[in-house]
């Protein structure tokens, strides 16, 4: 069994991801590539694609998988980790994106990140 809370952190969390992955492939495409490190080897269109179905993936995965949700949020947990640098990128870079149109909102964005990863973890364990 899980804590209600746990099992509501999922449930939102798993909405945010599918929303955010959605936005990736429609509306916030353009926006999403501020985001691509210039280092990536992909065309940023096409890391932006990818990553949004990966977070489709996730996020429905987050809501409807809940007997494999213990590993759902560690894959969950480990894609946060792998879209960090593109973070860093967007405030090192000073590219605007998602709202975050000035260095200080870029820069308090990235330890928001940490918090995506704990709750990734905390959400998908037994209560």
């Amino acid at each position: 069994m899980t804590s209600p809370a746990r099992m509501l952190a999922r449930i939102a969390l798993g909405g945010f991801l599918t929303f955010a992955g959605a936005s990736h492939l429609t509306v916030a495409r353009k926006e999403f590539q501020a985001q691509v490190p210039d280092w990536v080897p992909l065309d940023p269109d096409t890391t932006v694609v990818a990553s949004g179905a990966v977070e489709i993936g996730l996020g429905t995965a987050l809501l409807f998988a809940w007997r494999r949700r213990r590993l759902v949020g560690v894959l969950t947990a480990l894609f946060f980790l792998a879209i960090f640098p593109g973070n860093v990128s967007q405030w090192t870079h000073h590219r605007d994106g998602l709202g975050l149109d000035t260095d200080m909102k870029r820069f308090a964005r990235l330890f928001f990140q940490p918090v995506l990863v704990w709750l990734a973890l905390w959400s998908t364990r037994r209560g």
